[in-house]
């Protein structure tokens, strides 16, 4: 396990366990688990229909609830590998991240980030690699999840978009629900409509809607804009400097 680097920013440097926005994941959290019970879902996966809604941030920002108010011993993991944002987020290194366990048989724990807040880790993406779907089908993901629920208490998968690649649903297949991520006022009715109807063929997963940024009531801070990124293609040698 790594440390995080100091003096780079980081989504945790903004946040406030009292504010406004934060009571709204701790609603969400509520919804996901009220009350500790054996059927918990434990490993959450949060997509979007289209790019740039936001989802990156609303993982980032659930998972940081979880570890600083319900004290849940919480791991984020960005199975987005074509365009990684949470190492941005987090102000760590893209490298030595999940394609390594996918692609060279890396130990999970290996890799494992550690950040300032106590019990939240993260595994960031690493480094790009050809075709992530077919990677991504296959035993190597059902091991990283299964091994890390014996660590966490909650796990929370950053995936692509829905309607532009296959990854979320193969993702689901080994995970316990999923969270669709809706930017107001930018996405079009239509392709919402076609991601919740993928996502409701594995209704008994398909946890609900988080709406993000509606009449822009998240700070200035939280929104992705505020750290200048850029959505745009990335290759092997990028630093990951592009969001969602």
């Amino acid at each position: 396990m790594t440390k995080q680097p100091s003096g780079k920013a980081s989504v945790l440097d903004f946040y406030d366990l009292e504010s406004p926005e934060s009571t709204e994941f701790r609603r969400l959290l509520h919804h996901i688990n009220g009350q500790p019970s054996p059927n918990d879902k434990r490993a959450i996966l949060i997509t979007s229909a289209v790019l740039s809604e936001g989802k990156s941030i609303i993982a980032s920002l659930l998972t940081i609830t979880a570890a600083k108010h319900k004290k849940r011993k919480t791991l984020l993991i960005d199975f987005d590998l074509r365009r990684p944002t949470v190492h941005r987020l987090f102000g760590m290194p893209l490298e030595k991240g999940l394609s390594d366990i996918l692609t060279a048989g890396v130990a999970v724990r290996s890799i494992i980030k550690s950040t300032n807040e106590d019990k939240l880790d993260v595994i960031t993406a690493g480094k790009g690699i050809p075709n992530p779907s077919e990677i991504i089908n296959g035993p190597a993901v059902h091991r990283i999840i299964e091994e890390m629920k014996f660590y966490y208490d909650l796990i929370i998968v950053d995936s692509p978009p829905l309607v532009p690649v296959m990854d979320p649903m193969v993702l689901l297949d080994e995970l316990d629900g999923a969270i669709m991520v809706v930017k107001a006022g930018a996405t079009q009715k239509t392709v919402v409509g076609r991601a919740r109807d993928l996502l409701a063929t594995r209704k008994e997963k398909f946890l609900g809607v988080v709406v993000n940024n509606l009449n822009r009531s998240l700070p200035y801070y939280y929104d992705y804009g505020y750290y200048g990124y850029h959505y745009k293609p990335t290759n092997s040698s990028s630093d990951g400097n592009n969001s969602r």
